[in-house]
Order: C-alpha cells, then structure tokens, then sequence
C-alpha cells in the first residue's frame, strides 16, 4: 500500500504531497524533510530504492523533479517504480512534454490525475486512455460555465 506521494525539485521544493495515512502536520513536515534530504544527497548510480524506519522509499528522477512514493516493507518495489512511470507518462501525454512549471501552475490538474491512478493508497487505473479521456471530460465541466457566461 502506498502510504504518500511527494514530488521534490532538486532544489529541495516540495511541488506536491499526498499522503494516505493520517499524520499530524508536524509528522507531515518531518517525514518530507527527512526524505527530501535522503534522496537529493543520494549518488546517481545508486539504486532507486532504499529503507526509511517502517516503509520503503521508492523515487526516480525526471529532468528536475524527484517523484517519491513510501510504500508499506512488503511491497514490491517494482512494480512502484512502474507506477510512478505510468503517472509520468500521462502528466506527460496530458500536458505535453510536461515539464515544473506545468505542475506549479496546474497543481490541481496533477493531483486530479493523481487521484485517477491512485486511491485510497492503491493503484487504481492502469489504462492511459481511460485517464485522459476522464480529464478531457473534466477540462469540457470546467470550460461549460466559461462558456455559459460569455452567451450572456
């Protein structure tokens, strides 16, 4: 099970947070210090893995971003690995080549599709398609009442 998500620059900023389990802000605060800290300091050539107190650390990199996922001792950490580049794939076919500042400025789209792959800390939809076709529906709901007001 996936206990939280955090998308990290390399400078340390944190882009985005989703946790599964309830934890008090000030857990919140410390267990995305201790881990940003942990995987900025960690050597390129070591493996995407490692062991925090009772979860195991999964992340990769893409171009400036760390996308990091605490999954329960006795998950596979591959098939983690596969999950966060199946999220990538789509914020990428969704945006375009998403890049940062496509995730700062739609911060609200990124966790829609978040909330679309992943619930309740489970992989959800495995399907590319069906997600984006699920967000095009929303972008027509959000673009309805634009729309609506300019006939009036």
């Amino acid at each position: 099970m996936i206990n939280f998500v955090l998308l990290v620059s390399r400078q340390g900023k944190t882009r985005l947070t989703k946790w599964y389990q309830p934890y008090a802000p000030k857990e919140k605060n410390k267990i995305i210090r201790e881990i940003t800290s942990l995987v900025l300091n960690r050597a390129p050539r070591l493996c995407n893995f490692l062991e925090w107190k009772k979860y195991k650390i999964v992340y990769r990199r893409y171009a400036s971003l760390y996308f990091i996922v605490g999954i329960e001792n006795e998950d596979n950490e591959l098939i983690m690995l596969e999950a966060i580049h199946h999220y990538v794939e789509i914020l990428d076919r969704y945006f375009g080549n998403v890049c940062e500042l496509d995730l700062i400025f739609n911060f609200h789209k990124a966790y829609y599709i978040l909330d679309e792959v992943v619930m309740a800390g489970e992989l959800q939809e495995t399907s590319k398609k069906t997600i984006l076709r699920v967000m095009s529906q929303q972008d027509a709901l959000q673009d309805a009442p634009n729309e609506q007001k300019r006939d009036l």
